[in-house]
């Protein structure tokens, strides 16, 4: 068998040595820049200062680490001297881009203080989320009406009216009382508990669509209504819209206010020029290119299902006037069962289309004007399409917890996302834990 020696070690000798390397072997013993882990860097309750943020980035160099995600959070701790937005907060934002460029590293700046979802104190109440709400007041005809209809509830100081109506109640008590299941869900109040169709076969005939009567133009600014009222009992529904009241978190105090509407271009052209235009101006030249990135977190601020300009959108995209059919958010049957959950899906897409197009998409939209990638968590409690809000992203993303691994079906969903719509990258939120189970402990060898 020796004579086969000499022949084989010719042979590997006349291999050229750069065939002889895997470039995918070798890539992971010196992985690229563009292949290295980046890390969440929280910047808490304005506790910062170049020197401290320098040495940071100095020792995520030295340790392999490519980039770092800026999150400006309160997790508790006293407040430092640095409030969010301040000029010297300004210029340590500028100092980290310029850091961070020396260093070879890449910047992402999380979309405004905390981590969810989209907040800040320069956002005011018209630009803020916004839910239909509204008000009952019964009458008898016939006869003349003259009433003061009482403002439905009202947040942060902000009331709009989109309409009066007047219903006639059914005299069948059980049908007068009737709500349509699940209501607040088919909304797009809350979550719905169910996928399945919820059509009741023994729910009472639907209040008549010929038959309802819109007084809008019959009530003043004051809330003063006068109407001739038929023969019968009558509610009048005075409907509008106030915010929700939600507000980013977890937020230094300094950085905490209202979260911005997500169905309106126009409040999040308001909200970027309040604080990720400070970012992309204190990056200066380096926008784009150190600073290549802006994220929203995981979405934690609840629902909303009105927007100034949700009848136009509505019109535009389903093709009919929402106004004559709003009353079914009440939970009232209007025409029938059917047309009325027809109506309550339109509604619900509706929203979902725009928190798609005018939140995610739109903020991708000046994430690019201004050189930068989005990258966002697409998942939580709110009236959104998960698939198509991680789509319009350049990086979806998911996460994962320890110790247990929790929430990491997220990482299907933005991968999902980013098999469907041709991204080449998926992001994750890695090895994430509360206080309670960290505390420096996981690693390979604990």
């Amino acid at each position: 068998m020796r004579r086969w020696i000499v022949p084989i070690l010719a042979l590997v000798a006349a291999i050229p040595a750069g065939a002889q390397t895997d470039p995918l072997a070798a890539a992971f013993k010196s992985p690229p820049a563009s292949a290295k882990p980046q890390t969440w860097w929280h910047w808490i309750n304005g506790n910062t200062s170049i020197k401290g943020i320098i040495a940071d980035l100095q020792a995520m160099k030295a340790a392999g680490i490519g980039g770092a995600q800026i999150f400006n959070v309160d997790n508790g701790l006293p407040d430092g001297p640095v409030p969010v937005m301040s000029a010297e907060w300004r210029k340590q934002i500028a100092a980290a881009i310029r850091e961070a460029g020396r260093l070879g590293l890449k910047i992402t700046v999380h979309n405004c203080p905390g981590w969810s979802s989209s907040g800040g104190p320069w956002v005011k109440p018209e630009h803020a989320m916004q839910m239909l709400v509204w008000s009952e007041q019964t009458v008898q005809g016939p006869g003349p009406v003259d009433v003061n209809l009482k403002q439905p509830p009202t947040r942060e100081g902000y009331y709009r009216d989109i309409a009066v109506y007047a219903l006639p109640v059914p005299q069948d008590p059980a049908a007068a009382n009737y709500r349509i299941a699940g209501v607040r869900a088919k909304a797009a109040y809350d979550r719905p508990p169910s996928r399945d169709p919820e059509l009741d076969p023994q729910a009472p005939p639907g209040i008549p669509m010929d038959r309802i009567v819109n007084l809008t133009d019959r009530m003043d600014a004051s809330g003063h209504l006068t109407w001739q009222a038929p023969e019968g009992t009558w509610v009048l529904l005075r409907m509008g819209h106030t915010c929700t009241g939600a507000h980013n978190a977890p937020a230094p105090v300094s950085g905490r206010g209202l979260e911005v509407d997500k169905l309106s271009r126009e409040a999040l052209d308001a909200f970027w020029s309040g604080f990720m235009q400070v970012v992309v101006n204190a990056a200066g030249p380096l926008a784009g290119k150190v600073l290549y990135n802006a994220l929203i977190d995981s979405y934690e601020v609840g629902y909303q299902n009105w927007t100034p300009r949700f009848r136009e959108e509505f019109i535009k995209r389903r093709g009919y006037d929402p106004l004559p059919y709003l009353p079914i958010v009440t939970g009232r049957v209007l025409g029938s069962q059917e047309q009325s959950e027809r109506f309550l899906w339109d509604f619900r897409r509706t929203v979902a289309d725009l928190y798609t197009d005018n939140y995610y998409g739109y903020f991708a939209e000046l994430c690019h004007k201004h050189g930068l990638k989005m990258s966002c968590e697409p998942y939580g409690n709110g009236p959104f399409d998960n698939l198509e809000c991680g789509g319009v992203a350049d990086i979806p993303m998911g996460e994962f917890w320890v110790p247990n691994g929790g929430a990491g079906e997220t990482l299907k969903l933005a991968a999902s996302a980013a098999h469907t719509y041709g991204h080449r990258i998926t992001g994750a939120e890695s090895f994430t834990a509360g206080a309670d189970v960290s505390g420096w402990k996981y690693d390979p060898y604990a």
